[in-house]
């Protein structure tokens, strides 16, 4: 009875199969067939591994959230160098609140305002960089995957022991700021505190000695992230007039960066430049100096790494495969049918050689 129930439920399952076989002795090869077939063995191995070099690549997603992180402080990471000695700058920041923000966080250090040889090419190649970036938007995502390989972007120590005098200062380091709208400015003069407003004294300086020609090497918001190229570093500007104003105007928006290397809170910003000679018997009143005047944008943007999960790369290296095999297939039976039907008709004399009918 077992034996009669497994019978029965054997050919039960094969009357269930979907794929039949093909007895061997009823199966016949052709030469078209095996160069089909090896077309497309081969079309299957490179577009499966194309398939998986795409599998590899990653791409970024972007989300957009409305930023409710208003107590924290935002950090201000600053390296710029002046051309006028330390004694005669200084370097401060008010918020939009009338805040006078402690500048103890800020070195002031006597150098050399111009470049070494080596110095000068690292900051050609960061500008063809920035170029490139306002350029083609997409490396910046390149960026974001690579972050240069660790590379440090920061400007190289001057590797000659030069005896030209320290007339210019490099003002660097980091401060906390209130996370609202804020003037970081260099101006002359030491910054004093008092309640009444906020003043430089600059009743010492000499107003020929006044030169605000500056190299900014690195200003970011945020974490600081080694290999991120921020929109400011490596710019120079150069003036001849003891009356110069340069401003920069800046919009900063939190990022969340998650990437398979690092994940960080940092802050992406667009600047807007502008500079201007103060003549004020022409009506260009204000204060000579470099002011960065920043907002905060109320958007954030999480920059995420994506990878295309293992079952979908599965699913279309299937589709490659079948599809290939049933167009093959099918391209094959046509052609044969084709080439059947011609060889049928010259065999019942439709067509004739052109010589027989001559």
């Amino acid at each position: 009875m077992r034996r009669l129930s497994r019978k029965k439920a054997l050919s039960l399952v094969k009357e269930l199969d979907a794929f039949p076989k093909v007895s061997e002795s009823y199966m016949e090869t052709s030469a078209s067939g095996g160069t089909v077939s090896l077309l497309a063995f081969s079309a299957m191995a490179l577009l499966a591994v194309l398939e998986f070099f795409v599998y590899r690549e990653t791409w970024m997603k972007y989300e957009y959230s409305v930023d409710k992180d208003f107590s924290s402080k935002l950090r201000i990471n600053i390296d710029i160098t002046v051309a006028m000695k330390c004694q005669h700058v200084g370097a401060d920041i008010l918020d939009l609140a009338e805040t006078m923000i402690t500048s103890n966080g800020l070195q002031y250090e006597p150098v050399i305002f111009e470049l070494t040889p080596q110095q000068r090419l690292w900051q050609r190649t960061l500008l063809l960089i920035q170029s490139r970036l306002r350029e083609e938007h997409a490396l910046q995502e390149v960026l974001y995957k690579t972050l240069l390989k660790g590379a440090p972007t920061a400007l190289p120590p001057r590797s000659d022991a030069s005896t030209e005098p320290l007339s210019a200062c490099r003002i660097h380091g980091h401060v906390y700021v209130n996370k609202v709208a804020g003037n970081l400015h260099i101006t002359v003069g030491k910054p004093i505190h008092h309640p009444q407003g906020h003043a430089h004294i600059a009743a010492f300086v000499s107003h020929e000695t006044y030169n605000f020609s500056h190299r900014i090497d690195h200003l970011s918001f945020g974490e600081e992230i080694p290999g991120i190229i921020n929109p400011l570093d490596g710019t120079e500007k150069i003036t001849y007039n003891n009356n110069q104003m340069f401003q920069y105007f800046i919009t900063v928006v939190p990022t969340r960066l998650n990437t398979h290397k690092i994940s960080a809170d940092t802050h992406q910003f667009s600047v807007t430049e502008r500079e201007r000679v103060i003549n004020h018997a022409a009506g260009s009143h204000g204060v000579s100096g470099i002011f960065v005047k920043y907002d905060t944008s109320s958007l954030m943007v999480t920059v995420s790494e994506q990878h295309m999960p293992l079952w979908q790369f599965l699913v279309r290296l299937c589709g490659i495969i079948g599809g290939i095999f049933s167009t093959t297939g099918m391209l094959h039976g046509l052609v044969g049918f084709c080439f059947d039907i011609i060889c049928c008709r010259f065999k019942l004399g439709v067509y004739r050689p052109r010589e027989v009918l001559n």
